[in-house]
């Protein structure tokens, strides 16, 4: 990755809504906990579908952030990126007047985009015909909308845009948020993803697709990467912001830094739409990149939130390619995937779990895999099983991988203030 210099950029908000709670120490707190967020899907009937449960957003209300008019006129995915992006700028002790407005950019992109309100259009043009389509519905269900609504709110006109790159949406995002601060193009970013596809379609989709785990019974044990009981993945939904900003301007107003984005590498399996490679020769490119971009070697790396999302060929791949860039450091480098905890959030996942990184740098825990009671065998790893871990580390890797075999690698260090 060529950039005019791979300095570091600071983490100075973050915002979180997540099945976990709604509130950066709710979160906390129930990873610390070992606390499973997934359950029966209360929202809407799933009683039809193959899987009844998921990692649904409780207690939300969208009102608390936006007008009656406004939550009518859009989708709950973007609900959730307007909740969190308040919340990332109330934590960086930043209000929109502060903000330097044309040096302030917005990357929030949604693997999925406003499924809920496709489907209720889809409904209305099949039962009742093309007059009650809603005028909304195409700014209601684009990827980009959460976005531009954002920067509508606060007042920015920096750059703009969604990524869409299914689970690696919002790894994508931050990265690109590192390189536009690194070549000086912004001053601050707000990055992320939201997503909302637990709705009927979204998991009889996912369903067909043969990824989702079928363990209808024991919901709150459904997702376990890494354990050889593993069956799928638990859809998860939610959203997740971070303010970044350079690092001398962060400094300068004595903001305060939960950790620096130190590195990003990308890349691609160029192998099976929805599989990876067994080798998980994509995945380790992306980390070797992540490394060499943050000029860190593997010794370095004392922690790896890894994209495990409880699928029986995922967190194997992911397991050689570990083992492939870390060779005989790799018993050094503790694992846990907090997907045992939230679900898989897709597009929301990457920057939900670079926010845990972040918190784990900052508050020198790792957080646990939970449900890992038989280990895999070919997940032959330093796990954090079942109980939080303290550890004094310096730099760690969030992994997010998504469906077209598309790799993101970020590589977090602790501030050292």
């Amino acid at each position: 990755m060529h950039t005019m210099s791979n300095e570091a950029v600071a983490i100075t908000g973050i915002g979180l809504v997540t099945p976990l709670g709604l509130t950066l120490e709710e979160n906390w707190r129930a990873l610390m906990e070992g606390r499973s967020g997934t359950d029966t899907i209360r929202r809407f009937d799933a009683s039809s579908l193959p899987a009844r449960f998921g990692g649904e957003v409780k207690n939300f209300d969208p009102n608390q952030y936006m007008d009656a008019k406004e939550v009518r006129h859009y989708d709950r995915y973007t609900h959730f990126a307007v909740a969190a992006a308040d919340m990332a700028l109330a934590d960086a002790g930043l209000q929109p007047r502060d903000l330097p407005k044309e040096k302030t950019g917005i990357v929030v992109g949604s693997g999925m985009g406003g499924l809920e309100t496709f489907m209720e259009n889809a409904r209305s043009l099949i039962e009742k015909g093309p007059r009650r389509v809603s005028p909304f519905f195409v700014p209601a269900t684009i990827t980009n909308i959460a976005a531009g609504l954002l920067a509508i709110r606060y007042g920015t006109h920096g750059v703009n845009y969604a990524t869409v790159s299914a689970c690696a949406t919002s790894a994508h995002a931050i990265m690109d948020g590192l390189m536009l601060l690194r070549q000086g193009v912004m001053e601050v970013m707000l990055v992320g993803g939201s997503e909302a596809a637990i709705t009927d379609i979204g998991i009889a989709a996912f369903a067909a697709a043969k990824a989702l785990s079928k363990n209808n019974d024991n919901p709150r044990t459904a997702s376990r990467p890494f354990d050889l009981a593993r069956d799928g993945f638990v859809m998860g939904e939610g959203a997740g912001i971070l303010v970044l900003e350079r690092k001398d301007r962060a400094l300068a107003r004595g903001a305060r830094i939960w950790a620096e984005v130190r590195g990003a590498g990308a890349s691609s399996d160029a192998f099976h739409i929805t599989t990876p490679p067994e080798d998980g020769k994509g995945a380790a490119l992306a980390m070797r990149m992540a490394l060499d971009d943050a000029g860190l070697k593997p010794r370095d790396v004392g922690y790896i939130n890894a994209h495990a999302t409880s699928t029986p060929l995922g967190d194997r791949a992911e397991t050689a390619a570990i083992q492939a860039v870390f060779g005989e450091h790799t018993p050094n480098v503790a694992v846990s995937s907090t997907k045992s905890m939230t679900g898989h959030l897709l597009g929301a996942a990457g920057v939900v779990e670079a926010a845990y990184t972040a918190m784990a740098l900052h508050y020198q825990t790792l957080p646990p895999t939970i449900n890992l009671d038989n280990i895999d065998p070919a997940c032959d790893l330093n796990h954090v099983a079942n109980k939080h871990r303290p550890v004094a580390m310096k730099y760690a890797f969030s992994n997010g991988f998504g469906f077209g075999g598309t790799n993101v690698v970020l590589a977090l260090g602790r501030h050292e203030s």
